[in-house]
């Protein structure tokens, strides 16, 4: 279902490493064991603003600009002293072996599957290609191949390896290339590829022929950028393109400075110059553009984001377009509060609505005819359930819809006239993360759990009994799970909304408040925290650690209202949830405060900076990623006017209340006995500004009467954790790792777990 994806949660969760978000290499400065450097003194520049009255002084405003020589110094010397400070823990090598001993041990994941050959109307296909990216360890990233079918991965052709493309600048700095996406033409034969480096998102298209891999001569510069994303959609002969593009700067007439990403029509062969602008007028500034292809060929949608806020529009290009001269249809707008689309096979569009259905309800729009199509004329075929609807699917004869109930997953069927059919069956304490048609009425789906890792399974009706079949592209974990459960509790926040929490720990563990804890959450934008696998968090857990997950309101978890129960003035809910998460873990003896550690990333390290600056007696422990912290500055950020939907603007009276009443940089109380504290940041995040993280450290360093470290890690060739190579999150999780065994007391033991041959499959 084509919708703008919202900003990554915590990498943990994602099944990465421990840690939230890679903020990729960092320098290791060989030093002597002992007692780390002094803290590096901060100079105090204050600036005083204005806010509807109200006079905010900021004293690290000068930290903001990284061009200026001393800041640059100023976070040299930072890392510096973060670098002997972990250098010093005395498990930090025996920590990074172990971790790259299972992260290098892993077999391979395989994922973003896209089948391509002709599909037509009625659902055939002959010849078909299946394309994914393999991330196979030990190499840095992923790459693209082709397989002839999901059980035959001796098939595998690579199309595009970025790992080749490595290469080191004129001051010997790794340059890692990594795939953004990408998109193949309708018949399998052309592919375009986004690629960035160094983390920075920052994307060029470039387009493959697929057999023989060579790059033909179209490159087209930036189709991609963090936040906004990027996307492109070949017409139905492979003969060109549309794409998104970002205007280069002096490219902004004013009669168009409001318009920011747009898009354009590409005919292969032809100059970049001489590109057509397709699709610009009435869109928003922060219009974040996904464009899907009807598997017919007949019909090309562009789903337009409002930002991060969770407002989509909707633009269908008809049939007979040819090299952009032709005609969008606007299908639905902001208002209407449809969130996603996909094409039927029977010249449908189905439509996911919340209106008036907060978990949403499925809606089929006809597409046959000459007439444009209108959102009046469109059926509601399935109605609100008690999960909330998130993609859907169809097939020759069959609607696949997979609904988030609570952070699990759940993958109904229907006929096309919206009649329920049995569901499609899911291991329980599951997620479902991905619905591929691949013909008729079969399709492949991707899940994992806490405890075993991703597989992609084949279903169709009939199929083995009605069961799904699991496929050659499953991963295998070098380390064992079976002596690990899950356990789920509901925590009570403050105004008495129940809030899941999934505790993963080694069975037997006892209830004795002695137990060193990580507790990480999200919440917001929509996004749902659901069960991942992560073969490293085994370390954590085999040391005697609990690992606990808070499903907070601003997700999606149980539908809109649970998101826009922690949005915007409502924020401080979700940090309510997290506290009431914190003190379950503390009243049930799982931890105690001394031995509780919080970690979380991007929107996760506001969390985690809410957390520690509201509560700082609850936490021990502190690691926050790439994290937004000063809230009456991120609007500064070119960024921030997408996630101003999210969080609101200073513009507003009452949300600058909001914001500056939370605001963690601003919430710093000089004496307070703050926990340790590590941030992590990369100089090249298009998402959050490392200012952030830089002036939420030099605060906390100033204020705190704790006398408990705090740590600013930022590293040169990463940016918001997206791209970042596998020795770089390896690394880092060795450091975080080192950070919370020196913190929570703990003493690294060596595994006696019979350790599993390499698999590089």
């Amino acid at each position: 279902m084509a919708q703008r994806k919202p900003p990554p949660p915590s990498a943990a969760l994602l099944g990465i490493s421990l840690c939230a978000l890679s903020a990729g290499a960092f320098l290791l400065v060989p030093v002597a064991k002992g007692a780390p450097d002094p803290v590096p003194i901060t100079q105090k520049r204050p600036v005083t603003d204005e806010y509807h009255g109200q006079k905010v002084v900021d004293p690290y405003r000068w930290l903001e600009n990284i061009k200026d020589p001393a800041v640059k110094k100023w976070a040299g010397d930072q890392n510096l002293h973060a670098r002997a400070a972990l250098d010093a823990v005395a498990d930090r090598a025996a920590l990074y072996e172990r971790r790259k001993q299972i992260v290098t041990s892993q077999s391979s994941a395989y994922f973003a599957l896209h089948s391509a050959s002709g599909a037509n109307a009625r659902g055939g296909k002959s010849s078909a290609v299946l394309f994914a990216l393999k991330l196979q360890p030990p190499k840095e990233q992923p790459f693209l191949i082709t397989l002839k079918s999901a059980d035959d991965t001796a098939s595998e052709h690579v199309v595009l390896d970025p790992n080749t493309r490595q290469k080191t600048g004129p001051e010997g700095q790794k340059i890692q290339t990594a795939i953004d996406w990408y998109e193949p033409s309708r018949d399998g034969k052309r592919v375009a590829v986004s690629l960035s480096q160094n983390g920075s998102e920052d994307g060029t298209l470039h387009v493959y022929d697929v057999q023989s891999g060579t790059e033909l001569p179209d490159t087209l510069p930036r189709v991609q950028y963090g936040t906004g994303g990027g996307s492109v959609a070949f017409t139905p002969d492979g003969t060109g393109l549309y794409y998104t593009r970002y205007p280069a700067p002096g490219e902004r007439p004013e009669k168009d400075a409001h318009f920011y990403q747009q898009i354009y029509f590409h005919k292969l062969g032809q100059n970049v110059a001489d590109d057509v602008r397709s699709l610009y007028q009435d869109l928003p500034r922060i219009a974040e553009i996904v464009l899907s292809p009807s598997e017919d060929g007949r019909h090309i949608l562009a789903t337009v984001a409002n930002g991060d806020g969770g407002e989509f529009a909707h633009y269908l290009l008809s049939p007979g377009a040819k090299d952009g001269a032709h005609k969008w249809e606007q299908i639905t707008t902001f208002s209407d509060k449809v969130t996603g689309a996909f094409f039927g096979l029977d010249q449908s569009l189905y439509l996911l609505s919340r209106d008036g259905a907060p978990r949403g309800k499925l809606l089929r729009l006809s597409l046959r005819g000459t007439a444009a199509p209108h959102l009046a004329a469109a059926q509601a075929i399935i109605p609100e359930s008690d999960g909330a609807l998130k993609e859907g699917v169809a097939g020759q004869t069959r609607l696949y819809v997979l609904d988030g109930i609570g952070g699990l997953s759940r993958v109904r069927t229907f006929d096309l006239s919206g009649k329920p059919l049995p569901e499609v069956p899911v291991k329980p304490v599951s997620s479902v993360n991905s619905l591929v048609w691949i013909d008729g009425d079969r399709i492949l789906y991707s899940s994992q759990s806490y405890l075993e890792p991703s597989a992609w399974y084949e279903y169709a009706p009939g199929l083995l009994n009605n069961q799904p079949r699991r496929t050659a592209l499953y991963r295998t974990s070098p380390v064992d799970f079976g002596d690990i459960e899950v356990v789920r509790e509901m925590a009570t926040s403050k105004d008495g909304t129940r809030v899941p929490l999934n505790i993963l720990r080694k069975k037997g563990t006892p209830l004795d408040s002695n137990n060193p804890t990580v507790l990480t959450g999200y919440g917001g934008f929509g996004v749902n925290l659901e069960p991942r696998f992560s073969a490293d968090r085994h370390i954590w857990l085999e040391q005697g650690g609990v690992f606990a997950v808070a499903n907070l309101r601003g997700g999606g978890e149980f539908g809109e209202e649970w998101h826009k129960g922690g949005y915007l003035t409502k924020k401080q809910n979700v940090f309510d949830d997290f506290f009431a998460c914190a003190k379950l873990l503390i009243d049930r003896k799982y931890t105690s405060p001394k031995r509780l550690a919080i970690e979380g990333g991007s929107n996760g390290g506001l969390l985690m900076g809410a957390a520690l600056t509201q509560h700082p007696e609850l936490f021990r422990a502190v690691v926050a990623h790439v994290g937004l912290f000063d809230m009456l500055r991120f609007e500064q950020d070119p960024n921030g006017q997408y996630i101003a939907t999210e969080y609101g603007t200073v513009k507003d009276p009452e949300q600058f209340k909001a914001l500056h009443a939370y605001s963690p940089y601003h919430r710093v109380v000089d004496g307070a006995k703050y926990p340790a504290v590590i941030f992590l940041t990369g100089d090249n995040d298009p998402r959050v500004d490392p200012m952030n993280s830089r002036k939420m450290a030099a605060r906390l360093q100033a204020a705190t009467g704790s006398g408990q470290p705090v740590l600013l890690r930022t590293s040169s060739g990463s940016g918001h954790g997206i791209g970042s190579g596998l020795s770089e999150r390896i690394a880092q999780g060795a450091d975080v790792d080192a950070f919370l065994f020196q913190q929570l007391g703990m003493k690294y033991r060596p595994t006696q777990h019979a350790e599993a041959t390499p698999v590089h499959n």
